[in-house]
């Protein structure tokens, strides 16, 4: 145990000695509605996307290396941030963390690749516009954008405020928060899936879909959301499973927890 605690101190201490360079870098690309915008994010830091009335793509980002000197952070920030390309309606955004390829040919400590890197995103897109995102650790929020969309995170506290079009989505660990504002959303189709946590889904009251909810192995479902009606009679809703029609039917919404909470309750006015 003694031997334990001097390892966690000598840890803690190693790690508040490192020394933390943070940069802002902007810029803007033309693009017009209904493209693609790819992003593919840092091993850590947070996405946040918003659509607007702007024929442009807008990137806002806050690059954070860590190092034990400043001459370490000084190379690694010269190596590190992210990339643009843009080609026929496709804007791609992709992270550049610090590699060994990159540190070629400079004199560097191996340990320097291990050393901690973030990228906080805020992107404005055309309200009209397919998104594929791919991110590792930290917040998700995508609100006012009207397009495709196919979501990965390995583990993060997601917000998803839904405008219309198709989503897919994919979440490791953490906490989703799905809304959808009113009955004249323009979605086709929703599937969203979250290994192990809680994902909280609002619905307005007069939506007309059919919705099909699954835990899969441990945890529940808590419905609060007073419009759904069984969709086969034989079938009643449980605690592992609810298959329900809203309104008239319609728009198919798929919600599933492998490990957790599945809550679903009225959009708020």
């Amino acid at each position: 145990m003694l031997l334990l605690a001097a390892l966690t101190i000598t840890a803690a201490a190693q790690t508040s000695a490192l020394l933390k360079r943070t940069t802002m870098k902007t810029e803007s690309v033309d693009f017009g509605a209904g493209g693609t915008v790819t992003v593919t994010g840092a091993p850590l830091g947070s996405i946040t996307i918003t659509g607007g009335q702007s024929n442009k793509v807008e990137i806002s980002a806050e690059i954070e290396v860590q190092a034990g000197t400043e001459a370490d952070l000084a190379l690694l920030a010269s190596v590190s941030g992210y990339g643009v390309e843009t080609n026929m309606g496709h804007t791609t955004i992709t992270s550049v963390p610090p590699t060994k390829q990159a540190l070629k040919g400079k004199k560097f400590n191996k340990a320097l690749l291990a050393m901690p890197f973030k990228i906080d995103y805020v992107i404005k897109v055309p309200r009209f516009t397919d998104l594929e995102i791919t991110g590792g650790e930290g917040d998700l929020s995508i609100s006012g954008v009207d397009g495709s969309m196919q979501l990965k995170f390995v583990k993060t506290n997601a917000r998803l405020d839904l405008v219309g079009g198709v989503i897919s989505a994919t979440f490791g660990d953490g906490t989703v928060d799905v809304t959808i504002p009113d009955r004249s959303w323009r979605g086709r189709a929703a599937d969203i899936q979250l290994a192990n946590g809680t994902m909280n889904v609002q619905l307005p009251l007069n939506l007309n879909a059919e919705v099909d909810a699954k835990i899969l192995r441990t945890g529940k479902i808590d419905s609060a959301y007073g419009a759904f009606k069984p969709r086969e009679r034989d079938i009643p809703f449980g605690e592992k499973i609810i298959m329900a029609k809203a309104g008239s039917g319609g728009i198919a919404l798929k919600f599933t927890v492998g490990d957790g909470m599945l809550n679903f309750t009225e959009t708020k006015k």
